[in-house]
């Protein structure tokens, strides 16, 4: 371990799934006097010299809907929701070079068959079913801005035909994509928390 991590605490939080989640968990863990050096999806690291307070730190983080993680199970299926989120959010996956599984595998540093073990004992529903639903609510997402064509977020999260994303909102949804377009886009699901 070289001298600049001997002084840090990586702190892995759940439920981060945004930049204002991000941005919250700094000012929560600001306001308890920490020395925050750096917040990402999932993790926070601070000084490993200021006085901590685990109690505290999980309180104020479960104050505003996140949990702190204590197991590397825990750890590793946040980071893949963290994965399979950032992915789908920041419109990677229309430029993905390789196909899901290996991209989860690469990115989490596992076989993607521990990966989707892991994923469907902690969360009960298959990882592939969890992509889909998290393809689908940001398909709801962009539907409701109404700023693209159908084709163009077809295209953003990387699906091969514009019927394979109406089939697979169908099935989800019950409805078509321009169905739910024409109905104002209700029926959105906070992303943090599909199954």
């Amino acid at each position: 371990m070289n001298e600049e991590n001997m002084h840090q605490k990586v702190l892995r939080i759940k439920n981060m799934v945004c930049p204002r989640c991000i941005m919250a968990v700094r000012q929560e863990l600001e306001s308890l006097g920490l020395h925050v050096l750096e917040v990402e999806l999932g993790t926070a690291v601070i000084d490993g010299n200021d006085k901590v307070d685990e109690g505290a730190i999980e309180a104020a983080m479960v104050s505003k809907g996140f949990e702190l993680l204590h197991d590397k199970g825990e750890e590793l299926v946040e980071s893949i929701k963290v994965a399979v989120i950032d992915l789908i959010y920041t419109d990677k996956i229309s430029t993905l070079a390789t196909n899901l599984s290996t991209y989860l595998a690469e990115v989490l540093g596992k076989d993607y068959s521990t990966i989707s073990t892991a994923f469907k004992a902690s969360e009960g529903i298959a990882l592939n079913r969890y992509i889909v639903l998290q393809k689908v609510e940001r398909i709801k997402e962009l539907l409701t801005y109404d700023e693209l064509p159908l084709s163009a977020v077809a295209a953003k999260l990387g699906y091969k035909s514009l019927q394979h994303l109406s089939s697979q909102f169908k099935e989800v949804t019950g409805t078509t994509p321009n169905k739910y377009k024409k109905q104002g886009g209700i029926d959105r699901h906070p992303i943090d928390n599909l199954h």
